[in-house]
């Protein structure tokens, strides 16, 4: 089913219908990458039998290399990002009246004509009529989304924030443009009165104007091209996991036409205002022997309004952009400091899958992994080891519905679900997860015993407030025997520093066996020195067990990091860059202002004026420039940062510290980038400006 797509073989055949029946031979497709890697591409692949999971399996095709699954749309069980191979359902799943496991996602394509909504009334149908024949309650819901947004939905938001900064940077560039051009076209009003009497007409001064924009432009497009492919790099290498195909970004024709289009537009836009001034020109008066480009009214920028415009435009944008780059940086760090409930260091883990016909007895799951757990400890530098169904800042999952000795909720309320965990004795002590209160698993906790089980201080809080959970009772389902709580371990940040978990329940391996298991040791030296040391032992018990997703625990926590890193880094960049082109245009204009004031300057300080009165006009053109912009841009702020809400964690959109900070740190600089043109201004020599007017 879910290769009717639109998915392509490469080689063979996909699966057919009557394989979802039970009692088919079993087979397997393959992903491209995959057959290159474990195959080297071998064209007889077809037919040839591979073992899964203990079992044989027949390959019966090869996907093309453009077929995509990304582990948005599917999330995967094994901590793998995508997909390798695919295998019709198993024979359980295969059953139609089977519905003991809901880890499945399905995909489907609508016919045309039918909308989302009317496919959501139809599945809301067919919610209803299983949460009666199977006695759900009203959480059971099956809802449709777009496979677009199941694949981007969660990262929309933090996306369109980045190209909205991309364009504000861009724009911000160009109005610095535009003020180079307008200053350089002011210089240049003696030259073009003078082209203009020699016969020039205006549209071709215009035109002349626009070539040299577009030139400028086309330069910066070019430079910027070569700098995006450097930041593609570093993106990758920054390695954001869950940013869905960020491996496939790259400069195609496509993207260096759009980069030729933007840098021609931006070149006519943003050069037509230095064309129009030139169009205006009057040509009497800038040919005359003394005009050589003075600034009408002095020392002022009120007489050239559209200068000082495009200056506030730039403080304006940049705010916003500074804001949210501080509401990011406090959000990582807020969220960098949360506890995740274990200790990371010296800790690696790797994932190991005991499946097949020597495993199916539940006895032999659990001696293999005592028998590991032994020689594992024994290895120089394992001070613990343990294991898990599920290990924390993993894909995998394992939840359900709870039943608890004596209390009955109410009608209203929703299924009372946790998640399930197993996990061996020593798992606690490896992962330095605090045990509060009563006892941790023994080795005599097994199937012969009376079943016990761990939970965590969240549970406990909530079912038992006055700290007596230890030896109370519960159970998975009606029909399922009461199980006894032997003690209650701290709470553990299972899919996300910023995320909330459920109610935990642990069961002990030896009571519960799984053949799928996150085996974890606690070292003393590097913990990435004992992967080769750590997948020998288990080679040395069964040499066909796989071993897969091996990581530190630190690299895991960075990893659930690396999608608000990622935004806190690009965002935070592009807030620099548009701060120092806010400071570069400041500066350009002061500085303009002051060359072009000069004989103005001279005249005041002839008269009389002290330096520091110099100095303090300066000061007082930058400033105003600035604060005005500053009050623009903080209405920009407030509408961006109530945008960007779902992507800050601990920190309110309108954080008084970070706008605070973010003001200071703008007017600093624009104090900074008024400062060199003020001190050129004040060491203007009168006598030496006025012989040379």
């Amino acid at each position: 089913m879910l290769f009717r797509s639109g998915a392509k073989p490469i080689l063979g055949r996909l699966f057919l219908p009557e394989e979802d029946q039970p009692g088919k031979p079993a087979t397997v497709v393959l992903t491209y990458g995959f057959w290159q890697r474990q195959f080297a591409g071998d064209p007889n692949i077809l037919g040839r039998a591979i073992t899964l999971d203990g079992k044989a399996h027949t390959v019966v095709g090869v996907l093309s290399p453009e077929f995509r699954l990304n582990h948005e749309v599917i999330p995967t069980v094994t901590g793998i990002d995508k997909p390798e191979f695919f295998m019709p359902p198993p024979e359980e799943a295969k059953n139609p009246t089977n519905y003991g496991s809901e880890n499945y996602n399905i995909l489907a394509r609508l016919k045309p004509g039918v909308t989302m909504q009317q496919a959501q009334s139809d599945i809301d149908v067919i919610a209803a009529r299983l949460r009666q024949e199977k006695h759900r309650d009203r959480s059971f819901t099956i809802s449709v989304v777009p496979l677009m947004e199941q694949v981007v939905g969660n990262i929309r938001t933090a996306m369109l924030i980045l190209f909205g900064a991309v364009a504000l940077v861009l724009l911000i560039a160009c109005t610095n443009v535009a003020n180079l051009l307008l200053s350089r076209a002011t210089v240049r009003r003696r030259e073009i009165a003078i082209r203009a009497a020699l016969g020039a007409g205006r549209l071709r001064v215009m035109r002349q104007l626009l070539t040299e924009s577009i030139v400028l432009s086309l330069i910066g497009g070019a430079a910027g091209s070569l700098i995006s492919a450097l930041c593609i790099l570093i993106a990758r290498r920054m390695h954001p996991g869950n940013i869905p195909r960020l491996e496939e970004l790259g400069m195609d024709f496509h993207v260096l036409g759009f980069t030729l289009l933007i840098s021609i537009l931006t070149g006519i836009i943003f050069g037509l205002a230095p064309a129009l001034r030139a169009w205006q020109l009057d040509l009497t008066s800038n040919l005359k022997a003394g005009s050589k480009g003075s600034l009408r009214g002095g020392l002022s920028i009120r007489h050239d309004k559209l200068r000082g415009a495009l200056v506030i435009a730039e403080l304006a944008i940049a705010l916003p952009l500074l804001v949210g780059a501080g509401l990011l940086v406090r959000s990582f760090v807020r969220l960098a400091h949360v506890p995740p409930g274990f200790n990371p260091q010296h800790v690696i883990s790797m994932n190991v899958a005991a499946y097949g016909p020597e495993f199916k007895a539940s006895n032999t799951r659990v001696h293999f992994y005592q028998e590991l757990a032994e020689r594992t400890r024994h290895l120089p530098g394992v001070v613990a080891t343990g294991a898990i169904s599920a290990l924390p800042l993993t894909p995998t999952v394992g939840w359900g519905g709870i039943h608890i000795e004596g209390y009955v909720p109410p009608p209203t309320e929703p299924e009372l679900q946790v998640d399930f965990r197993t996990a061996t004795s020593s798992y606690f002590t490896a992962m330095q997860i605090p045990l509060l209160r009563g006892r941790a698993f023994a080795e005599t906790d097994t199937d012969k015993m009376p079943r016990v089980a761990i939970i965590d201080q969240k549970m406990a809080d909530r079912f038992w407030p006055h700290g007596d959970a230890i030896g109370k009772h519960i159970r998975q389902g009606e029909d399922s025997p009461w199980i006894t709580i032997v003690g209650v371990v701290g709470v553990v940040k299972e899919y996300g520093l910023d995320l909330d978990t459920r109610m935990v329940v642990y069961y002990p391996h030896t009571q519960a066996p799984r053949g799928e298991m996150y085996v974890v040791a606690r070292t003393t030296e590097d913990p990435a020195s004992m992967i080769d040391a750590m997948v020998h032992q288990v080679n040395a018990i069964n040499p066909h067990v796989p071993v897969f997703d091996i990581a530190t625990m630190e690299q895991r926590v960075q990893d659930s990091m690396a999608r608000q890193r990622f935004a806190m880094t690009m965002l935070g960049s592009f807030a620099a860059f548009a701060m120092i082109l806010a400071a570069i245009g400041v500066y350009g204009v002061m500085s303009f202002l002051v060359t072009q004031g000069t004989a103005d300057i001279a005249i005041r300080m002839a008269l009389g004026a002290r330096r520091t009165s110099i100095l303090s006009l300066v000061f007082q053109q930058g400033m105003g420039l600035t604060l005005v912009g500053i009050v623009a841009g903080l209405i920009g702020a407030l509408g961006l940062t109530r945008i960007m809400s779902s992507l800050l964690f601990g920190v309110k959109p309108t954080d008084p510290l970070t706008f605070f900070s973010v003001l200071a740190l703008l007017l600093l600089v624009a104090l900074a980038a008024s400062l060199f043109p003020a001190g050129r201004a004040m060491r203007i020599d009168p006598m030496a400006a006025l012989r040379t007017e």
